[in-house]
């Protein structure tokens, strides 16, 4: 059988299959700045450099590194290599490491292992480096600076998007239409810096006065997404779980092996930085019949994001690095729900305050510029849990001191609002009767800004189904009902139900009732963003779409009167209503002025598309339009004037409004003169008709004349009419 073999040339076949092995050493790293140690601490320390390495997306192992070590000492020098599988794996490590904090005394300088020769013969004469031609970026809140000071909307129909100026009817225009394809939804964030569109991929954010993209987050089959308030960061989440695939691109903007199986993404919004990911929310509670959204809950200033796993804990986490505040949760046994204290004007100016002395002298400069800046708080409730009532605790944050607690009995569901500006906290508890056949609703309200954090009670006899704070005030309103179809209301069926509003009385120093609405079917209460204007609407039904526009404070400027001597309660009037068919959404633009309602298709097909209204209810525009899917306002940053210079402009508000009044005036001169110049057009133009039609008549006449000679002979026509006259009118009984 071998002389079969002999003569066979197999160099071919060999020459197509051989392994090539790779001889190159850019797949490894030299780390300088590594702590000196002993042999002992050998493992630990190539653990953890293996664990930061791996965190960042790269995968290491300790068998991969190689340590030098000084044979007199006993020690090793202070650097080490480390082999990855190929040469991207090494450059992702490269830029993931270099300058990495390791620890308070070590920063890792991470180098090629193939440059080091070259840096050995590197010359180091200097060489002027070229100089690049600097490219202005857009400014991404150019928007603002609008002359006309308008604000923008944006619109989401079929496939297509459209963003839009609105002020006056003369000022209102199309912006942009952007070519964005293939997204779920979009989204602003919560200063308008960016819109957010959701892809198969990912999340792209968009902005600047051409809008082109200015960051991309890779979360295959997102769903929902959260930004932070300060737009910091961003949460995304899928229902599907994270799967890398083998040979995905790997690296700090990317999700990674280990995060494979969760659900939910934090990311970095200014370098799209993947932060940390995390599993769905174990819920406990089996009547829930949706995920809770946000996941996650930020705290005002972006210091902190937490999570809640009900029954058990509430984990804090530190931003940027995501570890967890003091290396431990807080243990809450039972905990439902709990929301963060948002941040007012009095707190915010607080905190610029110390932060402009301590840039200017330092921190003790800072301890005497005033009042400190409030930490951050939180709160959250606890069912009753055996002989253990419910209860609501106010804590402290980072300090983890409880402010305040209050007990509460025969609890059903506790719902948590707190006013923007942070001045009150308003628990709505729904209590059941001891023998747990009918539900009733107490207001437990904390006056946060006083001394011990008093409570209010404020109690109520209906089932409450909305609670809204007035903005920037010391008023709220709810939407209460007794109707014996609550309970059993589906989606487009309409209840009838009660608007109450409640102010604070600073002689009893206690919310005391306003007025009640009776007999309505609003079931949603739209504060203007100003306050004093309120929108109650019927949101979702099928047969009712009622708008209502009040006016909480209609005396006051009319007759100077303030809210201290002026009547209770009579202050309240009804400005205008509207009805916009099967409205869906309903929001108030940025400046309280305008009203905003649409009908989505994503809930049903009829008459989709949205209309706009002022704040009296008077329609501005309202289109009807196939397939309309959203309408959102661009939200505005809070204002860069200070109170002093607030004040200035309310005061010499007759010298601004002269201004705006002459510009309307020359407006209207420029539409009256295009309009009697267009009205002077066309009657020239029919003149000209005139004549042109009438020397052609008489042209044709002449010609007909002289054809025909009986053309004068004139002809009478007879024209008979016929008048009829009732004489008489004759009934008979038969």
């Amino acid at each position: 059988m071998a002389s079969i073999d002999e003569g066979i040339d197999y160099s071919d076949i060999e020459a197509k299959y051989q392994v090539h092995y790779e001889d190159s050493l850019d797949n490894t790293l030299v780390i300088d700045n590594v702590p000196v140690i002993d042999k002992s601490k050998q493992e630990k320390l190539l653990a953890r450099i293996c664990k930061e390495i791996s965190r960042k997306g790269v995968p290491a192992k300790p068998e991969d590194i190689y340590m030098p070590w000084n044979d007199a000492t006993g020690k090793s020098h202070g650097f080490l290599f480390i082999e990855f599988r190929n040469a991207d794996d090494a450059n992702l490590a490269l830029a993931a490491m270099h300058l990495h904090p390791f620890d308070a005394k070590h920063t890792f300088k991470v180098n090629r292992f193939t440059d080091i020769e070259r840096y050995e013969k590197m010359d180091e004469s200097y060489v002027e480096p070229e100089i690049e031609e600097y490219t202005p970026r857009e400014h991404l809140r150019g928007w603002l600076a609008d002359a006309q000071g308008r604000d923008q909307y944006v619109t989401y129909r079929g496939e297509d998007v459209e963003i839009h100026w609105h002020g006056k009817p003369s000022q209102s225009e199309l912006a942009m239409k952007p070519d964005w394809k293939d997204f779920l939804y979009v989204a602003w964030s919560p200063l308008g810096t960016y819109v957010a569109t959701l892809h198969r991929q990912g999340v792209r954010l968009w902005g600047g006065p051409s809008w082109k993209p200015q960051q991309r987050f890779a979360h295959p089959l997102v769903k929902l997404i959260d930004f932070s308030p300060c737009e910091q960061y961003l949460v995304t989440w899928s229902n599907d779980a994270i799967v890398v695939p083998d040979g995905a691109p790997q690296g700090p903007q990317y999700l990674s092996p280990d995060d494979e199986g969760n659900n939910i993404a934090v990311w970095d919004i200014k370098s799209g930085h993947l932060l940390r990911t995390f599993s769905a929310v174990n819920d406990s509670d089996a009547t829930r019949k949706q995920m809770q959204w946000p996941a996650l809950k930020w705290s005002p200033d972006d210091k902190y994001v937490a999570r809640v796993t009900p029954g058990q804990m509430i984990s804090v986490h530190e931003l940027p690095s995501m570890y967890l505040h003091g290396k431990k949760s807080l243990k809450i046994e039972g905990v439902v729900d709990f929301e963060w204290c948002p941040l007012g004007d009095k707190d915010r100016d607080d905190a610029e305050k110390d932060a402009q002395a301590a840039s200017n002298g330092g921190a003790a400069a800072a301890a005497k510029s005033g009042k400190k800046a409030r930490e951050n708080m939180l709160v959250y409730w606890t069912p009753e849990v055996v002989n253990q009532p419910a209860r609501v605790t106010l804590l402290g944050f980072p300090s983890r001191a409880i402010l305040r607690q209050k007990n509460l009995f025969n609890v059903t569901e506790c719902k948590l609002y707190w006013q923007n500006q942070a001045d009150f906290l308003c628990v709505k508890v729904d209590r059941h009767t001891k023998t747990k056949k009918s539900i009733f609703c107490n207001l437990e309200i904390f006056r946060v800004r006083e001394k011990d954090y008093p409570v209010e009670v404020v109690e109520l006899k209906d089932t409450v189904t909305d609670f809204s704070w007035e903005p920037k005030g010391e008023r709220f309103a709810i939407v209460s009902s007794s109707d014996p179809n609550l309970g059993n209301a589906g989606p487009g069926i309409t209840v009838k139900t009660d608007i109450s509003f409640y102010q604070l009385d600073h002689g009893k120093n206690d919310f005391k009732l306003l007025r009640t609405l009776s007999n309505r079917t609003s079931n949603a209460i739209r504060w203007s963003p100003r306050g004093r204007h309120v929108v109650l609407a019927t949101v979702g039904s099928s047969s009712k779409s009622e708008l209502e526009f009040w006016d909480l404070d209609f005396n006051l400027d009319d007759v100077g009167q303030t809210r201290a001597n002026q009547d209770w309660g009579s202050g309240i009037q009804l400005l205008g209503t509207a009805d916009h068919y099967a409205l869906t959404d309903v929001e108030w633009d940025p400046s309280g002025r305008y009203l905003a309602t649409s009908a989505s298709s994503w809930t049903h097909t009829l008459e989709n598309g949205y209309a706009i209204w002022d704040f009296r209810g008077q329609e501005i525009t309202k289109l009807i339009l196939d397939r309309f899917k959203q309408f959102i306002w661009r939200p505005r940053p809070r204002t860069l004037l200070t109170k002093e210079q607030q004040r200035q402009v309310r005061k010499n508000l007759k010298e601004y409004s002269r201004t705006f009044d002459e510009e309307d005036a020359a407006e209207e001169s420029n539409v009256s003169a295009e309009l009697i110049a267009l009205r002077k057009r066309l009657v020239d133009e029919w003149n000209a008709w005139r004549i042109r039609t009438k020397s052609e008549y008489f042209g044709d006449a002449a010609a007909r004349a002289r054809s025909s000679p009986d053309v004068h002979s004139e002809e009478k026509e007879e024209i008979e009419v016929w008048v009829e006259e009732l004489i008489d009118q004759v009934e008979e009984v038969l």
